[in-house]
């Protein structure tokens, strides 16, 4: 009978080793240069202006995790992207989710060293600990920071909004608004799958000339309009389909009801909400991905959480919705419909 095996401890304990090497490679655009072609290691230190010193062992250490293909050895080595990687990592792409990659990079890598601190507090750990303004008055102040927070969160989802985009029963609907939506990636993706369905992105007005510029590089301008607003402040706009993604975790439980709440009175009838999260499971056991991310609201919010279906149907069904279920979508997320 096989006993105790440290393996799994030394893999977790020293995770950041993994998780360094690829935020730094996101970073650099590796993917994004391998994916017009293989290229040599030498042609790769070029590119990215690499010391000799470890070059291999950066490269070879990308191949060992599954993110690089080579064929050959050292200096007649030739490097090419994983699958995952080239659909997921590659920069000039739909379904590119190195934007949360790049922005942990930049920002959250250093916040979780914290962890403990917050834990034992309760409060943020990010720049409003240093005195600075809270995270999204902070975010949205600054149109560098702006540019790479939406750019992060379309790119943290891209492959669900693909998923969902293409799998979802759109049969019934003709208007779609997606509350929070940021750049407009989602809205994007439900257009392009979805040629009957006219589609409003909501944010606050510093975010509006941002998506109208992706809609028009798009050419979807026509289809997709950007709309500035405060949903604290405001009613949502009417549509046959309202969504939120990565929006409720924000919150605390009082402003996530009344979110729900205002979603409910903005929909027609047999209307549907959905939210896209990273669902916790139920029994608390599975989506180790789901909690850590419950965790990183605690690092960049003052009340925010993720949840699970179970907590999500009890929202919803107080605020009046009668039909509650989960659709997963890649990964560690899932959609979460309630129909009214």
């Amino acid at each position: 009978m096989k006993g105790p095996d440290p393996s799994k401890i030394m893999q977790i304990g020293m995770g950041f080793w993994a998780s360094k090497t690829l935020l730094t490679a996101v970073n650099m655009k590796l993917f994004s240069h391998l994916a017009k072609r293989e290229m040599s290691a030498r042609e790769i230190q070029n590119q990215l202006g690499l010391h000799d010193r470890s070059l291999f062992d950066f490269l070879d250490t990308l191949v060992a995790l599954g993110f690089l293909k080579r064929k050959g050895f050292k200096e007649g080595a030739m490097y090419q992207n994983s699958d995952d990687a080239d659909l997921f990592l590659d920069q000039d792409k739909l379904t590119y989710i190195g934007g949360i990659l790049e922005m942990s990079n930049n920002r959250l890598y250093r916040f979780w060293n914290d962890l403990e601190e917050a834990l034992k507090t309760g409060k943020p750990q990010n720049e409003s600990k240093y005195g600075d303004k809270p995270l999204f008055e902070a975010i949205y102040s600054n149109e560098e920071s702006l540019r790479e927070f939406l750019h992060a969160m379309g790119g943290a989802q891209a492959g669900n909004f693909d998923y969902f985009a293409r799998n979802f029963d759109f049969s019934k609907i003709k208007t779609h608004c997606d509350i929070g939506g940021a750049g407009g990636n989602l809205c994007v993706h439900i257009a392009k799958n979805n040629p009957h369905i006219s589609s409003i992105c909501y944010d606050l007005p510093k975010v509006t000339p941002i998506a109208e510029g992706n809609f028009r590089s798009l050419g979807l301008s026509d289809r997709i309009k950007a709309r500035s607003g405060d949903f604290f402040q405001e009613e949502l706009p009417k549509a046959d389909l309202i969504t939120m993604c990565n929006v409720l975790h924000d919150w605390g439980t009082e402003d996530k009801k009344m979110l729900i709440s205002k979603a409910y009175s903005a929909l027609p009838s047999e209307g549907a909400l959905v939210i896209i999260e990273n669902v916790i499971d139920d029994d608390r056991r599975q989506n180790a991905f789901g909690l850590m991310m419950s965790l990183n609201m605690l690092i960049e919010t003052d009340q925010g959480y993720d949840f699970s279906l179970s907590d999500f149907r009890e929202w919803a069904s107080q605020s009046g919705f009668r039909k509650i279920e989960a659709m997963r979508l890649t990964g560690p997320a899932s959609a979460l419909v309630a129909r009214k």
